[in-house]
């Protein structure tokens, strides 16, 4: 169902008993305290201090502080009526060269982290990799090496060993779509790079990276983790009903969707993608043995989402075209999709120039658990940012991004309704911070921060997010 929805709406809808209501953020974009305990660069330190990568040079060094008020954020979380926070750990915090021991001081921060949130009654949902890889490993190579998934599978279980005894959910990877493809092909994420093969090659190896770490964090904790990874699904719409279009759109789904899909739940690549980058790479550095690996069971499978990608193909001599909502480069973050046109999507727009579209999240849900029944899924990213200013009362009043929140939220609720298995929401973000190659530009959190003063302001957002996650029901923005 992707018109209006017919269905007459109360003024409240309920979830199911026992959904997560949470908020994500990641350890490079809030933790600041770059250089303390025993932390070393990873390559968004690099490559935010490159000239000319991140908006006005800004970089993460400070971030919000959070490193220093993880006490004070855990508060507010409780005061939002959270029952679950998904945040990262920096890799380089506790393993700063990618090999070897752990940094105790850095593990302490985490276990410090996880007993305040635990005392407060919010469920921890740890991310292990969100983007921040040590620069050392790139140095040697990066995700387009193997080495670095096994590095990745000794770190993985390093932190299920210091963690495990606390928490129980675990996210593997979040978005390694954007680490493969922005990093290594488009070059707009860390570590910057422009190969399509080393795109490619990453993106495999990002994939037997959660296999490792998979099997890591079961051996560290048997029968005590449960598995997730959170992928950027890209809702992927043709622009007409054509037959190029159309083929456009499977192309894309393939290198956007597939080329993570297949081996995590299907055991292998699929055959289209194969083809559509046989002009590429052979794919000779997929190994005997890999996609079982890769092939983990999952316990749920998370989903980030923001807005819908629309496609066409492109007539000969034609202009094409390029909004694909992931930042301006000369170079594809498609291998083998180079030669299609990306459009805006019709309607609303945030602050990024995303299209509003919550049937976009309808569709991707009953479409995921329709394809893989019995997955259960969290909806683990989706959120705006938005113009925000306080106000001389004091307040931050968002009321765009309590009807993009409210909208995205009904979706999910509808889509339940028709069947998904939809477990749990988070926020992105739980409160403003660095923005990766938009540095502090964009504010997607429901918590405003002033970046000079780091004084934490509930916006709007947050207080009628807390009544919703307090009800375990949607209400109508003007009850916020």
């Amino acid at each position: 169902m992707t018109a209006t929805d017919p269905r007459p709406h109360t003024t409240t809808r309920r979830f199911p008993t026992g959904f997560l209501w949470g908020a994500a953020t990641a350890a490079y974009q809030i933790e600041g305290a770059a250089a303390e305990d025993g932390r070393t660069p990873s390559i968004w330190d690099t490559f935010s201090r490159t000239p000319g990568k991140v908006f006005e040079g800004h970089t993460g060094d400070v971030a919000v502080d959070h490193y220093h008020r993880f006490r004070d954020d855990v508060r507010m979380m409780a005061d939002l009526g959270l029952s679950a926070y998904r945040f990262s750990v920096a890799w380089p915090r506790v393993q700063p060269t990618g090999r070897g021991p752990a940094v105790q001081k850095g593990l302490d921060f985490y276990r410090r982290l996880v007993d305040e949130l635990l005392g407060a009654g919010i469920e921890p949902v740890v991310t292990l990799y969100h983007w921040d890889l040590p620069q050392e490993l790139e140095a040697a190579g990066g995700w387009p090496e193997r080495s670095t998934a096994e590095r990745f599978g000794a770190y993985a279980a390093l932190v299920g060993e210091a963690l495990g005894d606390r928490v129980t959910r675990w996210t593997t990877l979040n978005e390694p779509w954007c680490t493969a493809f922005l990093g290594y092909g488009s070059g707009v994420h860390a570590p910057g790079r422009t190969d399509p093969v080393a795109a490619l090659r990453a993106a495999h190896h990002l994939n037997l990276a959660h296999g490792l770490a998979a099997q890591a964090l079961h051996s560290a904790r048997p029968g005590r983790a449960r598995l997730s990874i959170s992928l950027n699904l890209h809702e992927i719409r043709p622009l007409t009903s054509s037959a190029e279009d159309r083929e456009a759109a499977r192309r894309i789904d393939a290198v956007g969707n597939r080329i993570f899909l297949g081996p995590l739940l299907d055991g292998a690549y699929p055959d289209d993608l194969l083809a559509d980058t046989a002009s590429l790479t052979d794919w000779r550095f997929v190994r005997d043995g890999d996609t079982a690996t890769i092939r983990q069971p999952l316990d749920s499978l998370g989903i980030n989402y923001y807005t819908p990608t629309v496609v066409s193909a492109v007539a000969e001599g034609a202009d094409r075209p390029q909004d694909d909502g992931h930042g301006a480069s000369d170079h594809s973050p498609w291998p083998g999709g180079e030669d299609i046109a990306f459009h805006r999507a019709p309607g609303e727009r945030t602050a990024m120039g995303w299209a509003v579209d919550p049937n976009g999240l309808y569709d991707l849900l009953t479409r995921v658990s329709a394809r893989y029944p019995g997955l259960p899924l969290l909806i683990t990213e989706n959120g705006a940012a938005f113009e925000d200013e306080i106000g001389a009362d004091g307040t931050v009043h968002d009321p765009d991004r309590i009807a993009y929140v409210h909208g995205h939220l009904a979706a999910t609720h509808r889509a339940i309704a028709d069947g998904a298995d939809v477990r749990g929401y988070f926020l992105w973000s739980l409160m403003d911070n660095f923005e990766w190659a938009y540095g502090y530009a964009k504010r997607f959190g429901a918590v405003h921060v002033d970046y000079e003063s780091l004084a934490r302001t509930p916006k709007s957002s947050a207080r009628w997010y807390a009544r919703v996650a307090r009800s375990n029901a949607l209400v109508d923005p003007a009850e916020g």
